[in-house]
């Protein structure tokens, strides 16, 4: 009798607990949800619906047409724009001769590879900017043959994706299938070294990747048949590309171009909510920008906005760039550690498994 009074004690307890908390926390949302700032009330909704599994708080607040009014306050204008290969144009190294076509008025400090990283701070995140001096070092790692969709054969960590070509750094790549940090399979397109290994596009997809002339590609693929993919692959000589999301559906989570041809697309109020973000970008003299930000939480910050990755990229001279797959599975791996990794608690000192990543090669590495 004893214990079970102690059992149902600790089970009163625990149920209070819980109530208390869940009371507490709808409390906390419908104030921000309803109360006096439509600043804070925008930024949430727009917040939770670039999340894979709680999208559905949205809704218990606001109707379809508030949620729609609200995304529509906070979105990209849609782009057409095709990438001017011409802009860019890759400079050369010192070939002992003492000359060199880099600038000398941006000073990076860049190691032996060729590789600088700074970090960045904004008013609600914490980010981490690589620098590749060479374009050609920036490939694609991925776990190819795929696994099938009975979860045969898992994804990998960033870190295995980096040491799998002896790569020394890298980042998260494209849309992949993530139920249950699965990652065995990608979305979209995927090419690797100049080989198609996925070609399933989906309405909406954005490729993003290098041509064999070094040159960042984003173009629109999503109103391409399979066999169209293939020829424009062959056609345009791309050698590493994935694909991210670009829709017009009231999910904010969804935006790929960000920058084409020096022009900064067009956006309302912050243009998306604040989430983890991985990016990828070029400037004019060939250098790659890869950048990851934090948020949901992390170091109490709720991460980047579209406005934010347009700002970081602008200021540091992207003439093209991109949004890459973020949350949860943003992470950026460099000399044997994680820069940057996941917000989940779990994967706290890792990544999540990817099927896919864009990695830098040692510099002098075929």
């Amino acid at each position: 009798m004893k214990v079970r009074k102690v059992l149902l004690r600790v089970l009163l307890v625990i149920v209070t607990f819980l109530v208390i908390t869940f009371a507490g926390a709808n409390y906390t949302l419908y104030t921000i949800c309803h109360g006096p700032s439509d600043t804070a009330r925008d930024l949430f909704v727009s917040t939770i619906l670039e999340t894979g599994a709680l999208k559905f708080l949205a809704s218990w607040y606001f109707s379809e047409e508030e949620i729609l009014a609200i995304t529509n306050r906070n979105a990209m204008a849609l782009t057409t724009e095709e990438v001017n290969t011409d802009l860019i144009v890759i400079k050369a190294e010192d070939d002992g001769t003492g000359e060199t076509d880099l600038t000398e008025e941006e000073e990076f400090d860049f190691d032996e590879n060729g590789i600088a990283i700074i970090e960045l701070t904004g008013r609600a995140y914490m980010a981490k900017l690589m620098i590749v001096k060479d374009p050609s070092q920036v490939k694609l790692s991925t776990i190819y043959p795929w696994s099938d969709m009975n979860h045969s054969k898992s994804g990998v960590t960033l870190e295995e994706l980096v040491k799998k070509t002896d790569a020394v750094a890298g980042i998260n790549g494209g849309e992949y299938f993530s139920q249950g940090n699965w990652g065995g399979r990608p979305k979209g397109i995927t090419v690797c070294e100049g080989e198609l290994q996925y070609n399933d596009p989906k309405k909406g997809d954005v490729m993003v990747g290098f041509n064999e002339d070094d040159i960042l590609v984003i173009k629109d693929v999503g109103g391409m048949s399979a066999k169209k993919v293939e020829q424009m692959i062959a056609d345009e000589r791309i050698r590493d590309a994935v694909s991210f999301k670009d829709e017009e559906n009231g999910d904010s989570n969804h935006f790929t171009k960000l920058i084409i041809n020096g022009n900064s697309r067009q956006i309302s109020g912050n243009g998306s909510g604040a989430n983890p973000r991985t990016a990828i970008g070029q400037r004019a003299d060939g250098m790659v920008l890869l950048l990851v930000t934090d948020g949901r939480g992390a170091s109490g910050h709720l991460g980047a906005t579209a406005a934010d990755l347009l700002a970081i990229m602008e200021e540091y001279g992207a003439v093209n760039a991109a949004n890459l797959d973020g949350g949860s599975s943003s992470a950026m791996y460099y000399n044997d550690h994680y820069e940057m990794t996941s917000v989940t608690l779990y994967y706290s000192t890792a990544s999540w498994k990817l099927p896919t990543g864009f990695v830098v090669t040692r510099k002098g590495a075929k």
